[in-house]
Formats: C-alpha cells, structure tokens, sequence
C-alpha cells in the first residue's frame, strides 16, 4: 500500500511531532503531522506546554491522565489472544463525495452518497481544512469499531492534543428509554472507557467551557432504523430546558444524542459518526460535512494480517501458501471481520482440501471449531441459547443481550422449535419475495447474509449438519429434502425482469445457472461491487460463456476495483462493457506494462461510453484524458490504437450536468476536449452556467463538430453578447436541425442576431 502523501506543516508553534503511524486519512482529517521518532514523555511535555490553551485545574487533569490510562489499557484488547497494538493493519480509508439534490439548488435539502471508482479512491485525501462532523461508513466485519479504538488508542497516548477529551457514546445505548441521565451524567458515567470521576462538577465545568476541544464518537448505531427521529428540530421548551441543562432535570439517552448531533449541545465539538454506507445512513448525510469510508484490506494488508496472526514462520508460510490457492476464500479476506475467520480455519486446517470453498462452508466450519471447545454435551444447550436469543434480536432489531439472562424450559424449547419452521413461515424468509415494487424496502445487510448462509447451509454437506441437529436421522434428512426442494423452487420461478441490479447480483449468489436467465445488456449501475461479488459475477458470466450467451456490461458507478475489472473485461462471454473511465485507463497502462497485449486489444475494443453523462468535475477529466489517448495515440501499442479509442469514436451523445455550482469548474476542460470528439451528434450543456465568456469559448469548438445536429444551452445565463458570439458560429455547422435557448437573457437584439444567423442554416428543425 503506497503510503498518502502528507499535507505541508502549518506554519503555527502548534506542531507537534508524533512518533507513530496514524491511520491515513483520520490523520490527515485532525490534522496530524508526523515527523522524527521521540519519546512519548517527551511528547507528553509539549503537549501540555504547547497544546493546553486552557488552564486546567489539577483534579481535571488528574482525571484526564486517569481516562487516558484507563483507554490504553482497555482499547488494546480486540479478542480473545488478539491486542490491538500486534494485530492492527492500517488500512486505507478513503474519502466519499455528495451528490446535492433538492427543490432549490440553495436549500439542497438532500444529499446522496457518490460511489467513486478506484483509481480515484485511491487519490482521495481530506485536505486540511479542519471539519466537525464526521461520517465514517463501513458495511459489517469492515473494521468501524477497531478504527474507531484505534483512534482512542491514539489519544490516549497524547498523539491528538487538539482534544482535551474523547467521549465514544454507543447507539445501542438508545435502548435505555427511561429519562434519567444529563449531559454530564451521560458524557462522565455512560461513555465507554471512562473510569468513574472523582469530582464531576469540575470535569463538566471544563467541558462546557472549551467544547471545541471536545470529540465525540458515536458507534453502534448499525441498529438502529429511525435515525430521523434523531434529527427532527427539539421542541422550543425542551431546547431551552437543554441548553439550561439544570442538574434538577433529566432526560432520555436519545434526547441527549439528538440534542448532540443537532448542535443544541456542545455545539463547538467535533463530531465522528460510524455507521453502514446504506439505508438509515441517508439520513445522517446532511448533518455531516465530512465522509470516509473504510475500504477493507489490500492484498497487502491481508498478508500483513496472516503475519501478525500467524507467529510462527512455518504455519505463516504454509498459512499464506493455502489462501493463494483458494481464491475465494483469499477474496472474502477483503472483510477484515471475515479474515479474521479465515485465519481461524487456517489455523485449525490439516490440509488445502480441509478447506472451506463457499462462505457458508467458512461459518459454518467457525461455528464448529467454537463449539468444539466447550464439551458436546452442552452443544442442544448452545444452540437452544443461540436460537431464542437470535430470533428476539431479529425481532427487535437489537443485538442486545439482556442482562444477567436466565432461560427457561418454554424458552429452550421456543429456541429449538424455531429451528424447524413451517413450509409457510420458511417461504417468508426467502429472498426476492414478490409484491408491488413501490413496497419494498432495503432489507437490512444482516438479513441478506443470514438468507444466503441459511439457503447455502440446506446444500451443505448432510453429515456435517446432522452433527449440529438433535432430532433423528430421518426426521433431519426429510427436513432438509423438503427445505431443498421449497428452495429450487422458489429460485427456478425467477424472473430477472422483476429483479433490480442488487437483487440480481444477490441472485448470482445464490445460483450459478441463473445465466441462463439473466439479460443481454447486464447492468449493475450503482451497485457497490466487492471482491467476491466479482468472483461470483465472473463465475455466473463465465457458464453463461459456455451456454453461448454474450452480454453487455455495465460497471459504471460500482466502486469496482480494476482487478475485479481486468477479470470480467477478459471475459470471452462479454461483448461490451461500461466503467469508471479513470479506472478503464489504468487498467489499459497496466496491461500494456505487462505485456499482454491480447488482454489489452479486447479491453480496448470492447470499451463503450455512449451515452456519457458527466456529473462530476472528475467525469470531464477523465474524458479528457482518454480524448487525449485517442487524438495522440498515448498508448505505446501502436497497432491497438492505429485508428484511435473505438469508445471515443463511437460517442454520439453527451450531456454535461454538473449544475451551477461545479459546472464552471469542469467547462475549461470541455472545451478542450470537444474538438476530439468528431462524431458527437447531441451536446447537451443546460443549467451550467456557461454566460458570455463560455458561448465565445464553445462557439470556438463548434465548428470542429461536423456532426453535431442538437445543441441545448437552456438556462445558461446568456445574454445578447453570448448570442452574438454563437450566431456568428451557426452558418457553419451545417449538421445543426435543433437548438435551445430558453431561459438566458436574450433581449430583442441578441434574438435578432440570432434570427438572423439561423435563416443561414439550411437544416434547421428546431428553435426553442
């Protein structure tokens, strides 16, 4: 992993030199500078000379060294035989864009998470412009939790003195519904890793009067499904209640969270919010102002796991030599959370076939090594326990274990007798059940894996299941014939045509033989695409390949990784296929510096880009750039390029929809790159705030377009001079049968001249 470049040193006697790695992009969003190695008593001096701003009374420093201990300590324990400080991987992090949308431009009421492509993610950084809330996001097993104790870890070790205090508050928390904490109670009794506090009004005292100096992380809240409660407006009365924040009134854990994320409290601290990238995390994207997402492993990353994780240079070796040689299991490593299993089996494995093919086969194999510790007289008691507690979290939405738990006989039994649903009650928990599309709802990331194992467990192998059953023989073996046979039904009545790109590749999953159903023009637009989803993706397309279908494919806005792209371009069984063009290129460069020419003619040949949509300045950059690979023939193999980029060529249509705000920023770009564009027959420019000066710039390219027959610069405030320049164009684009230029201001003289120049345009169609 190449390491991020480090912003310049601000040129402050606030620089502190910090003498360990930090996580890449946190570093960079708290504004951490690293320097030469030095001790951390050292730094622990300057740290109170230069950093503490605030004189501190002696009690609350005592508490803070106290908390910082006391997080040291306790950050550093992950798992049973794993600390943080020997098994942590500094992974990438990167950063994630918005998409503003809304009724008003002003308002942007909304906001939608931008799926970027590798190449560019691997560009991101967060500049040093200093933020106040953050969103880190992260689907599960994605490593949120560790990071975010890392984090703590880091503090606790003086290596973020721009905070007094750290505070990490869990959204599991919101289950206490009674009213009896404050802020203070809150923040000193009920944050993780604090220690109890010997004189709290002081520490408040602090608190209250420099709360910029506060950071509050907030976990957890993966459970949750109504974040919007969260950040509805408080009503006045209790507003004013909060802000008082009287010792004599309390209040509820989620109106203490709301009153937090809504700036009502501590409205100066810094704000960090985990959560998964979809569903309730929608909610939280307009109070954020700041976005990362934690990218999972490297292969890099992942053989720096298996060598912290495997101490023994022998089993390492050997450990490493057997995940090179089951793909999928060394894709599913991607997770953290899953190699973290994947390094349990490797551990426990006597040989490459022990192990597991299929991600079913890897729980399933976990769930077996666990049990086999405790004694097998206890294992019908385990997994009554599991079954009860597993169906009333479901239930709840929780995964909350009520305290000091005790099961009863009916609840044993509930637990075993849940086990073996009904034909009806098993049909309900399939996936792609059918009812009116409007209904449907994103179900929950944990749902969609607990189907998958679920359904890929019935095809598991019989006699490793009959050891988790209690029932007999026969009564197991007709459960599971009759659950099979529910499932091959239920998947043989699929039809792709009422399956969305999600579900279709969720569909892959489940069966390979769905090739032989799945459309020409395949498209997974917006569908985030994770290392196993390719191998799967690959597998379906390649049967598909042996069927005799072909197909058209669509990765654009998928986050692929250019690996996964090499994988499925090579594919004989694809015809065409669409991506992330930043992404298309790099993979260009590396099959060319690799020598494999046959791999790079066809990804050459089997590029399309029509229609482009630009919406993004990064969208016209890339253009651009592979604009400029086909004008110039950049690429060194002269026979694939002889006549250019097919894509380019073939582009008939362009829309630049960048909007008010971005588009003056990508149109130096475009009109560059037009004149390469020799067979663009529509050019849509609307609602981009082109003006005078951008018409008098377009109207220089416009005649390098010999093809072009519909141009719309609606709403581009264009006034007479505008119209003048593109007048004086028109008579030579002899293409040209449509033209738009509604909402400008125009006035009678520039709608003359262009009255004027129009009658000169023999082909002319269309004037709005």
């Amino acid at each position: 992993m190449s390491p991020c470049k480090e912003p310049p040193l601000p040129q402050s006697p606030t620089v502190l030199d910090i003498p360990r790695k930090l996580p890449h992009a946190l570093n960079r969003l708290f504004c951490f500078h690293l320097k030469c190695p030095q001790s951390i008593n050292h730094i622990s001096k300057r740290a109170s000379l230069v950093f503490n701003c605030v004189s501190f009374s002696e009690v609350v420093q005592d508490y803070i060294q106290e908390v910082k201990a006391h997080m040291s300590q306790i950050c550093q324990d992950m798992e049973e035989g794993l600390t943080l400080s020997s098994h942590y991987v500094d992974m990438q992090v990167s950063r994630r864009e918005i998409l503003r949308s809304g009724k008003s431009a002003n308002k942007c009421l909304d906001k939608e998470l931008i799926i970027m492509g590798d190449t560019d993610r691997q560009k991101s950084s967060n500049g040093d412009k200093s933020k106040h809330c953050i969103l880190l996001l992260g689907n599960a097993g994605m490593g949120k939790t560790t990071l975010i104790r890392k984090l703590c870890l880091d503090w606790s070790i003086d290596c973020i003195p721009q905070f007094d205090f750290v505070f990490l508050l869990d959204g599991k928390a919101l289950t206490l519904t009674k009213p009896t904490f404050s802020l203070q109670t809150l923040l000193l009794n009920l944050s993780s890793f604090a220690p109890s506090c010997m004189d709290p009004e002081a520490v408040y005292a602090q608190i209250l009067a420099a709360p910029k100096r506060v950071l509050i992380v907030f976990d957890g809240f993966d459970q949750l499904r109504d974040y919007e409660s969260l950040l509805q407006t408080q009503e006045k009365d209790l507003i004013a209640s909060l802000q008082k924040d009287s010792k004599a009134q309390t209040y509820t854990v989620r109106q203490l969270y709301s009153a937090i994320l809504q700036r009502v409290l501590l409205p100066g601290c810094t704000l960090l919010l985990a959560t998964r990238p979809r569903g309730t995390a929608s909610q939280l994207l307009r109070r954020a102002d700041s976005f990362l997402e934690v990218c999972g492993f490297s292969p890099t990353d992942v053989e720096t796991y298996l060598s912290q994780y495997f101490t023994d240079p022998a089993l390492r070796a050997s450990a490493l030599d057997w995940l090179k040689n089951c793909t999928y299991l060394h894709l599913l490593c991607w997770n953290p959370g899953l190699c973290r299993l994947v390094c349990l089996v490797l551990e426990q494995s006597k040989s490459l076939e022990d192990l597991p093919r299929t991600l079913t086969g890897l729980c399933h194999q976990v769930l077996r090594l666990k049990m086999d510790k405790d004694n097998r007289s206890t294992h019908s008691e385990l997994l009554s326990q599991l079954s009860s507690l597993a169906w009333e979290g479901v239930k709840a939405n929780s995964s909350i274990l009520p305290t000091g738990r005790t099961l009863s006989d009916k609840l044993k039994a509930f637990g075993l007798r849940m086990r073996t649903l009904s034909d009806r009650n098993f049909l309900q928990t399939l996936p792609f059940q059918s009812g009116p599309k409007g209904r449907r709802r994103p179900q929950r990331e944990e749902l969609e894996l607990t189907q998958r194992f679920t359904v890929g467990l019935l095809f598991h192998k019989r006699t490793e299941l009959q050891r988790l059953h209690s029932n007999t023989e026969t009564s197991f073996r007709n459960m599971v014939v009759n659950k099979q046979a529910l499932v091959t039904k239920h998947l043989e009545g699929l039809s792709h045509g009422d399956l969305s790109p999600a579900q279709v590749l969720e569909a892959c999953h489940y069966v390979y033989e769905l090739a032989a159903i799945l459309p020409e023009v395949l498209t997974f637009h917006g569908v985030p695409l994770n290392p196993p989803d390719v191998f799967t993706l690959q597998n379906v397309l390649e049967r598909g390949g042996t069927e005799g279908r072909s197909f058209c494919l669509d990765l654009e806005d998928s986050g692929i990784q250019v690996s996964g792209l090499r994988a499925l371009v090579g594919l004989k069984s694809i015809n065409t296929y669409r991506a992330c063009i930043a992404d298309v290129i790099t993979l260009w460069e590396q099959l060319e510096q690799s020598g494999e020419e046959g791999l790079l003619r066809g990804a050459v040949s089997k590029l399309n880009i029509h229609p482009l949509k630009a919406t993004q300045v990064c969208h016209v950059e890339h253009l651009a750039k592979l604009v400029n690979i086909h004008m110039h023939k950049r690429l060194q193999s002269d026979s694939i390029l002889a006549e250019g980029v097919p894509a380019v060529k073939e582009l008939h249509k362009l829309e630049f929809e960048l909007g008010p705000e971005k588009g003056p920023l990508g149109l130096p770009k475009l009109w560059e790159l037009l004149p390469g564009l020799q067979n663009l027959q529509h050019l849509d420019l609307s609602q981009n705030c082109i003006g005078d000066n951008g018409v008098k710039k377009l109207a220089s390219t416009l005649s390098d377009l010999p093809k072009l027959h519909c141009l719309s610069l609606y709403s581009n405030v264009i006034s007479d001079e505008g119209a003048e320049s593109l007048a004086a164009v028109l008579p030579h684009m002899a293409s040209l049968t449509e033209l738009d230029v509604k909402y400008n201001k125009l006035t009678d003289v520039g709608a003359q001249s262009l009255g004027a120049s129009l009658r000169k345009c023999q082909k002319i169609k269309t004037l709005r």
